[in-house]
């Protein structure tokens, strides 16, 4: 009886296997992915399974398709004539396919550098909220300047404004009191995206957008996080550098569309009426749209949209990042790219705040310069601005790092602008920084020592979780 006990157990292990392996051969998109887990189930067949199915699957995109039943329809702009740059059609017909949204002409979009221009223009957007505000972002530090943000807030509450704040469920604890808990207690609607201890299988998958709409008609997004390290006149120990928009016009109501639905997906209640889609008018002359990007219905749309803004690059890419981990198909088009005879720079920052992050794109440095980009190091304070500017017309800026965990696993947003204007102004904002800057060549990573090169490679192999 015991032998047949054994032999039943050893069938089922077998069978739960099996099925796991079967599984990651038929859905995994990553042909690197399937042999790991494959390989894992074969060599540790119970327990390969297991984390397999904890954190192989993605369950996220299953929750949302469910969810996505219930939801209004995505807002889509009437069609319109829009005098797209010469020449950029076809991109903007790769964002067709790929986003939920259509371009939209009218819109203003300014930069704002560092939180010290930021902050200021958002605390005075939301004290002089009349009817709504939306707020999301990866994280909201319970620091000097995120109380100047929960006491705007608060007050905004108070008068009677809408309020609602949504704060990722793991960058909430980037302090050491939650702000969450300090915005509820003071009667703000606020709620934690993908709590943890909830979602132990989606763990990975964050909420990385930074967003903040008020009234319906005014909106900030871009690559800044709520924290007092962003002011570098008070930054103390850890100043960041970072870029953050302000856009006014019809893109608005994209962005908050995808509010909307985040907050939907997060805590169930509908937002909706003119209190949050007003009507909007024509505020300049940008033609924008918002990219939501994630591991649900958004799978990999930013990491397209890179490659297909490459494809139409002739003259110039202009690239920052804080974290530069391309896969394979990035780094090829970058360097098709630059074969074609394309001036591509990318400029990253000489000090990361995350080392093994620094490490792993120490060993990916090589593959892109010997096809004749050129890579630049900033000097500190560290800097977490995002930009890619094609050929001074064209510019993609959010919360998108050039990493696995920014292009697989986060919720992301960017918002695509066509604009000379804007365009020559980032170009003259990146040319600046350019100059301050140290470029990095072949032969300075050829002199790197060997304990160093392995450090970086083991580091690389660490990459898809970075």
């Amino acid at each position: 009886m015991q032998q047949i006990g054994i032999t039943l157990l050893a069938l089922s292990v077998l069978l739960f296997a099996s099925l796991s392996a079967a599984h990651a051969l038929l859905y995994k998109r990553d042909t690197r992915a399937v042999i790991a887990w494959v390989g894992l189930i074969i060599l540790v067949p119970l327990a390969g399974a297991i984390l397999y199915w904890l954190l192989g699957v993605n369950r996220v995109r299953r929750r949302a398709a469910a969810l996505r039943q219930g939801l209004p329809a995505t807002r889509r702009g009437a069609p319109s004539a829009l005098s797209l740059p010469p020449g950029f059609a076809p991109l903007a017909r790769a964002g067709d396919q790929l986003g939920p949204f259509d371009l939209c002409g009218g819109n203003r979009v300014e930069p704002l550098e560092n939180g010290d221009e930021a902050f200021p223009a958002m605390l005075e957007a939301i004290n002089g909220a009349n009817v709504s505000i939306a707020l999301a972002t990866y994280i909201f530090d319970n620091d000097a300047v995120g109380a100047q943000f929960a006491d705007a807030l608060t007050a905004a509450q108070r008068r009677g404004v809408e309020v609602r704040v949504l704060i990722d469920a793991v960058g909430q604890h980037y302090s050491w009191r939650s702000m969450t808990k300090r915005l509820r207690s003071a009667g703000i609607v606020a709620a934690a995206f993908m709590p943890v201890l909830k979602n132990m299988v989606a763990f990975n998958l964050r909420n990385h957008r930074k967003l903040l709409v008020v009234d319906g008609s005014s909106a900030f997004t871009g690559g800044m996080n709520i924290r007092a390290g962003n002011v570098l006149a008070a930054a103390g120990r850890h100043p960041v550098r970072d870029l953050q928009f302000r856009v006014a016009g019809p893109a608005v109501a994209q962005l908050m569309d995808i509010f909307v639905h985040d907050w939907e997906f997060t805590t169930g209640e509908k937002l909706d009426g003119e209190d949050w889609f007003p009507p909007l008018r024509n505020e300049g002359a940008v033609i924008a749209r918002a990219i939501p990007d994630g591991p649900a219905e958004h799978f990999e749309v930013l990491k397209l949209m890179m490659l297909a803004a490459l494809a139409q690059a002739k003259e110039s890419v202009s690239i920052v990042t804080p974290y530069f981990l391309p896969d394979a198909s990035l780094i090829t088009a970058l360097n098709t790219t630059a074969l074609r005879g394309v001036a591509v720079n990318i400029l990253l920052p000489e000090k990361n705040n995350l080392k093994l992050v620094q490490w792993a794109s120490h060993t990916i440095y090589w593959q892109v310069l010997q096809r004749g980009c050129r890579i630049w190091h900033s000097p500190p304070p560290f800097d977490h601005s995002k930009l890619m500017l094609v050929d001074d017309q064209w510019l993609l800026v959010g919360s998108t790092n050039w990493d696995p965990r920014s292009l697989r696993l986060n919720f992301e947003l960017n918002l695509e602008c066509y604009d000379a204007s804007l365009a020559a102004s980032m170009s003259r904002w990146f040319d600046h920084r350019l100059c301050r800057s140290r470029e990095i060549r072949r032969a300075d990573i050829d002199r790197h020592r060997l304990p160093r090169r392995l450090r970086d490679g083991a580091a690389r192999l660490l990459s898809p979780y970075l």
